[in-house]
């Protein structure tokens, strides 16, 4: 794994929506990652309608809109599915996405809940043999992650590798959880390639996680092409903290890193 990382302190006095620009510039530039009428898919974090860090930062996800819309992009799409005890529609009421529609025209937002869902096999799975996965994945040019960075008190941490659990229809996720999540969540994100990766590490949890937990503020924003390096770097942000819940692990050994590894993801995962 080669790819960088970029991270770009946010300045006090500095607009968001400047510091994720001049971090996605520091990287490659946002016409490099995604081009003038292209349908682009946002993945935030609404898992739950927790405030952020638990879940996405909807002024953060206006400073990526915008900048998309100074891009020329076609039609972009803000999409996710909750946690399978919530309602994702509610949820994304609640953090006020919905609302955005209304603001830019060429935003659709979209609950996967009420979308058709398509069956894939998974080749290379010793642990996930097959899952469904949202239609609107396969109909997309682009795709933009947008992780928080928090622990999770079942799979130790939640980043970007972990983000790809909101495209995984809700009731599969029991069997999720049922041992080797990790695991699991590593060879889930062999179904795509994200064109670029923009991590909200402004703030984020040290322990316990993912609704709750013990905030630091690192004051950060991270991007980078490769979901396994923003996790790499994000475990170790978390690990600068003391009282953190990741103990001395080094990130790459961590089960849905060092899997994510093994498959080869970003360097050789098959494009949708």
């Amino acid at each position: 794994m080669n790819k960088p990382v970029v991270k770009i302190e946010v300045v006090k006095g500095k607009s968001l929506k400047n510091s994720v620009r001049d971090t996605i510039a520091k990287l490659c530039g946002l016409e490099q990652c995604v081009k003038a009428g292209e349908k682009v898919l946002l993945k935030p974090n609404f898992n739950t309608a927790d405030p952020f860090p638990a879940s996405s930062d909807i002024e953060f996800i206006k400073a990526v809109i915008e900048l998309l819309l100074e891009n020329d992009v076609g039609e972009i799409i803000l999409g996710d599915s909750c946690t399978f005890s919530q309602n994702t529609r509610k949820v994304m009421e609640r953090k006020g996405a919905f609302a955005l529609a209304g603001k830019y025209k060429k935003l659709k937002v979209v609950s996967f809940d009420e979308g058709k869902w398509v069956r894939k096999e998974i080749p290379n799975g010793r642990f996930l043999k097959c899952v469904h996965i949202p239609e609107i994945l396969e109909q997309v040019d682009r795709i933009i992650l947008l992780p928080c960075l928090k622990t999770h008190f079942v799979a130790q941490y939640t980043g970007a590798l972990k983000l790809a659990v909101g495209f995984m229809k809700p009731i599969q996720r029991l069997k999720l959880h049922m041992g080797k999540v990790q695991e699991k969540i590593a060879e889930l994100n062999t179904f795509f390639t994200p064109d670029l990766v923009i991590m909200d590490a402004r703030k984020c949890f040290i322990n316990k996680g993912p609704s709750d937990g013990e905030i630091r503020e690192p004051n950060l924003v991270l991007a980078s092409t490769s979901r396994v390096e923003v996790d790499i770097e994000g475990v170790g942000i978390i690990q600068g903290f003391e009282g953190n819940s990741l103990g001395g692990v080094k990130p790459e050994e961590l089960p849905q890193i060092k899997r994510a590894m093994e498959l080869g993801i970003d360097s050789n995962s098959r494009k949708l």
